[in-house]
């Protein structure tokens, strides 16, 4: 049996073994959906607690549009012209528009980088497109705490000072915030690096709410809430793709309730009840561009963990083609290598700032507790995958095989997208 994984920008085919008993975890196939540009019109048009954008542009004179940055295949390319030329004839001067990317504390996207992000020549000769630095105190404007955890709400003044601000985004299960889009792409994705530090330290990584798919008590969401609120007007785009990356739902509006729209649309094709765990489980990165880079690649080692038996074996197919990830990434990888998880996480607990990026790290320690991990990658370099602290693997077909042969069950479980997802061990709801 062959089946394909999300792996790199072309794809991997995965050859099972003789005598494997697959079980292939895979989305229902959306319903039949129409061109995107009659989507995004009538999303436009049509929007959730708010009034239609040609509405929202009168009487404002700038605007700030935010867009996720390289690592997510957010459809730019479709609805950015469209919302630029709809502000511009509702009377905001093209040169007062201008494109944020919300890198958070990700790296920039600049030169080829940012015209494949924006993908359309046209939004980068007529307005600005600029990138987000958390670690610019001057780029950022203060306005004071949380009530409910005392975050810093420090963020990026071209959004904050903008008369029409709209977030742009991907709603797909997220690993800590329960799913990515709308509130998200604000804080962290524009948000100074203190903001950022609190949201990411132990006391929000370790809180069982912080996982895929939930909301509810999540306190990343609870906090992100907060945020967006204090604000004051803001909107936003939201859009679902296939495996493909075909558009198939896009809502537009206060960002809060359009948001939560997208959500309960892709719920039902995300959360897939399988009905037991395995003791082999074999997934993806999603692909490029999120399986760029190792960082990333944590994603897709947590998502599964509800169908991964105690002791079972995780096997995470990922190009990694830039590498580790950052200086930052790599330091706590280093500190994880050389101290182990259990003292590694002890030196988290006391911290009110995480170290930047060592929250991925953090995360690898959720499948590290539950069984071994094994990880396939064409292309990271022996320096790199020495401090990934999981095992490498050279051939999936012969690793499947030996955790079929080591545990002596047959019976394994394929997830060809990756984090975009999340199976779970129920027979179904509840």
């Amino acid at each position: 049996m062959q089946i394909d994984l999300l792996y790199g920008r072309d794809g991997l085919t995965l050859d099972m073994p003789d005598g494997a008993e697959t079980h292939l975890i895979e989305k229902p196939a959306f319903p039949a959906c129409d061109p995107p540009a009659k989507q995004i019109a009538r999303a436009l048009r049509d929007p959730h607690g708010a009034a239609p954008l040609a509405e929202l542009c009168h009487g404002k004179s700038s605007a700030c549009i935010l867009i996720c940055d390289i690592t997510r295949p957010v459809p730019n390319y479709l609805f950015l012209r469209p919302m630029i030329e709809i502000m511009t004839a509702g009377g905001i001067p093209l040169d007062r528009i201008t494109v944020l990317i919300a890198t958070g504390l990700h790296r920039p996207n600049e030169g080829a980088e940012m015209d494949e992000l924006v993908g359309d020549p046209w939004v980068l000769e007529n307005v600005r497109v600029e990138n987000h630095f958390a670690l610019n105190d001057a780029d950022h404007v203060d306005l004071g705490v949380t009530e409910g955890r005392g975050v810093p709400i420090k963020l990026d003044r071209r959004f904050v000072e903008a008369e029409l601000k709209i977030a742009t985004g991907l709603v797909e299960p997220h690993f800590m915030a329960g799913f990515s889009g709308g509130r998200k792409v604000v804080a962290p994705g524009v948000a100074h690096h203190e903001t950022i530090r609190t949201f990411h330290s132990a006391r929000f990584m370790e809180d069982p709410a912080a996982r895929e798919c939930n909301l509810t008590g999540n306190p990343l969401h609870e906090e992100q809430l907060e945020i967006v609120r204090r604000l004051g007007d803001v909107y936003a785009l939201n859009t679902v793709i296939d495996d493909k990356r075909n558009l198939v739902f896009c809502s537009f509006g206060e960002i809060i309730e359009s948001h939560l729209s997208a959500v309960d649309f892709v719920r039902g094709y995300t959360e897939i009840p399988v009905g037991r765990k395995f003791r082999t489980v074999v997934t993806s990165s999603a692909g490029y561009p999120l399986d760029q880079t190792y960082y990333q690649t944590v994603k897709g080692m947590v998502t599964p963990l509800d169908i991964l038996e105690d002791g079972g074996t995780l096997i995470v197919a990922s190009q990694c083609a830039e590498g580790i990830g950052s200086d930052h990434f790599r330091a706590a990888q280093e500190r994880l290598v050389r101290l182990g998880p259990k003292a590694f996480l002890k030196t988290l607990l006391a911290k009110d700032f995480a170290d930047v990026d060592e929250w991925q790290t953090e995360m690898q320690l959720k499948p590290m507790r539950v069984g071994r991990i094994q990880l396939y990658s064409g292309t990271l370099s022996d320096s790199d995958h020495a401090v990934t602290g999981v095992d490498r693997i050279t051939d999936l077909h012969d690793a499947i095989a030996a955790s079929i042969a080591h545990h002596g069950d047959a019976a394994v479980a394929v997830i060809p997208e990756g984090p975009y997802v999340v199976p779970k061990a129920a027979a179904g709801p509840g």
